[in-house]
């Protein structure tokens, strides 16, 4: 697994646990539910879902850093195919919000564009 796709997995990976503190810790700041589109009238029904949604981004974050952790330890097939699992995920759910609303466009490249590039690199780099 080339630098390239490396880099751009260890982004895409703190991309996800931003997107986690902002979804778990963060989200009844003012700042924050708004970034994701929520009145604050609508937080409290929301929290409990933003809450479970930020733990499904720090894990698949966990995914991408703890594969390149397994890579760098030696076991390169193993940690490369948990890398690709994960970055192809966090693509697939970047899909998934831009195909449900297209407003969030902006999120969805922030979300997708790093694992994309780590998927390019690792099968064209």
């Amino acid at each position: 697994m080339n630098a390239v796709a490396q880099f751009a997995a260890v982004v895409a990976g703190l991309i996800h646990v931003m997107i986690f503190a902002m979804e778990s810790l963060l989200f009844t700041r003012p700042a924050a539910h708004r970034r994701f589109g929520v009145r604050a009238d609508d937080v409290a029904a929301v929290r409990p879902w933003a809450f479970n949604q930020g733990f499904y981004n720090l894990f698949l974050a966990a995914g991408a850093l703890g594969g390149l952790f397994v890579l760098w330890g030696g076991a390169e097939s193993a940690g490369r195919a948990v890398v690709v699992f994960a970055c192809a995920s966090m693509l697939a759910a970047a899909l998934v919000l831009l195909a449900t609303n297209l407003r969030m466009a902006s999120a969805a490249a922030v979300q997708g564009l790093a694992p994309l590039v780590a998927l390019a690199f690792v099968v064209f780099g």
